[in-house]
């Protein structure tokens, strides 16, 4: 029997007492026998307040508590953070698996420290797990099976859990990748229509049998250059217009060319109303032809025109098409932070941006969506693809609430040494007797298979264990708001997940 001190706390004072063990609820059932074999393989030991054990030490020991004040906690980062205090006697930590021998860990999964003079009944692992195994082999199977099957299980839905987040970001990335794609198709086709027409006109001016003198009144005319030169420099600067704005200036370019006696008058007013060009323009051409040519000249001119102004038109739309996928490609890449360093000093607003982009084809048209940024508040040290993971789940649980139909609203802020981020839905709340709840492993009111229960409580992991900080919920009908606070200074290295 070990009877020396261990990790320099704890020493030994007496042999342990079976009175005492037997008032204990953890020893009270067991026999006389029983207890005086504790008290010959175990001991008794004094602790002076400080470290007991440390984390991630072998676990070479199960501690019952006899009398006094401890406290456990877990490392995160350079932090220790606390995950329980007790001063019951009977409360035990330790080596609580050894019983399963090498088929797992065999370390301390946190660490204790007594907060005043204390003292504890000590058992060594091994005679621990042959106490567990002789005495009570069924319990010892029975326990067997809930450790291995539980962490089967939520392993088994943990992974689900992100599977179905993939297949959301990837359905909505598909989607928002789909519209520019398709979009660029379609311009692509009119432009290489607008260029094949444009290579006919020249053909048929060739063809006219003109006397090359002439030609450049027809296509080379210096003005028409410069008025060909200024539309594609207008189309740049076109104004955004509503339907009945452009409706209202279609009709009056309309009217213009019609008065003009040319071919094609709606067409090209369409044409020259998306450009943001009007009559007044319309005039300078008018004048600058008629100078020198009749009304088949105007006619050519302003067709050769509206190609010009079709064709930069046609090329700004693929222009900004092949950026929106750029940019959905960018915050695809940002979203899952490819090739980064886990643990980076990052803006939050970035990673706030780059989910929303990921998952605006699930939010949908009839969720309005607003940004209540301080734009003011400083980067800071953290995961950013876990924190990508909970602004999903976050999001993902406000457009399931609201239905499709509502505000999401986003808000930073500081609140003291904290980054304070909230997400606020417009949906019918969160009932307050199970607000305690909701951050439980496997918890949900979803309907039986849409929802694991897992997303609040990886959520919570992410932000508690990995980064010390804090999430919660607050909630009345119409107005719910999940607020995660992260410390300013942020994990400072990177810290091993919560057992």
């Amino acid at each position: 029997m070990n009877t020396g001190p261990t990790r320099g706390g704890p020493e030994v004072t007496a042999r342990c007492s079976a009175d005492e063990l037997r008032g204990l609820f953890l020893f009270e059932k067991l026999t006389g026998e029983q207890l005086a074999w504790l008290c010959r393989e175990g001991r008794v030991e004094l602790a002076q307040p400080g470290p007991v054990y440390a984390e991630g030490d072998p676990a070479t020991c199960f501690y019952v508590l006899l009398a006094g004040s401890v406290v456990l906690s877990r490392r995160v980062g350079a932090t220790e953070v606390e995950v329980g205090r007790s001063s019951s006697p009977g409360a035990h930590a330790g080596a609580l698996v050894a019983y399963l021998g090498d088929r797992v860990a065999q370390a301390y999964i946190h660490s204790l420290r007594a907060v005043e003079p204390s003292r504890f009944f000590v058992l060594d692992a091994a005679r621990f797990a042959q106490l567990m195994n002789d005495w009570f082999p069924m319990a010892v199977h029975l326990l067997e099976g809930m450790f291995f099957g539980m962490g089967n299980l939520q392993g088994a839905i943990g992974q689900r859990e992100l599977l179905l987040a993939l297949g959301s970001l990837s359905a909505g990335l598909t989607h928002e990748l789909n519209n520019p794609a398709s979009a660029a198709v379609r311009a692509t086709e009119a432009l290489r229509e607008r260029v094949a027409g444009m290579r006919r006109k020249l053909a048929l001016v060739a063809a006219s049998g003109h006397d090359p003198a002439d030609l450049p009144a027809l296509v080379r005319l210096p003005e028409l250059m410069r008025l060909q030169q200024e539309a594609v420099a207008r189309v740049a600067k076109a104004p955004a217009l509503s339907p009945l704005e452009a409706a209202d200036r279609e009709d009056v370019l309309t009217d213009w060319l019609g008065e003009q006696g040319l071919s094609g008058s709606r067409e090209l007013a369409a044409t020259f109303t998306q450009a943001g060009l009007d009559t007044a323009w319309l005039d300078q051409v008018s004048a600058t032809m008629t100078e020198s040519s009749d009304v088949e000249a105007v006619d050519g001119a302003l067709h050769w025109l509206g190609y010009t102004v079709e064709t930069e038109l046609l090329m700004n739309e693929i222009e900004d098409s092949v950026t929106r996928i750029s940019a959905l490609v960018a915050a695809a890449r940002q979203y899952s932070q490819l090739d980064r360093a886990p643990c980076r000093v990052v803006d939050v607003h970035d990673l706030l941006d780059s989910t929303l982009m990921m998952l605006g084809g699930k939010i949908g048209p009839d969720i309005t969506v607003v940004k209540d940024y301080d734009r003011g508040l400083p980067p800071i040290p953290a995961y950013p693809g876990e924190l990508n993971q909970v602004w999903t789940n976050l999001i993902d649980n406000a457009v399931s609430a609201m239905q499709g139909q509502g505000t999401l609203t986003i808000r930073t802020a500081r609140d003291d040494d904290r980054l304070l981020v909230e997400f606020g839905d417009t949906g019918p709340g969160v009932p307050e007797e199970i607000q305690e709840r909701i951050f439980e492993p496997f918890f949900t009111t979803k309907p039986v298979g849409q929802g694991t229960g897992l997303g609040l409580d990886i959520s919570w992991r992410i932000v508690v264990t990995r980064h010390h900080g804090d999430l919660r919920v607050e909630s009345v009908p119409d107005d719910t708001r999940f607020v995660v606070r992260l410390p300013l200074a942020g994990p400072q290295a990177p810290a091993e997940e919560g057992a």
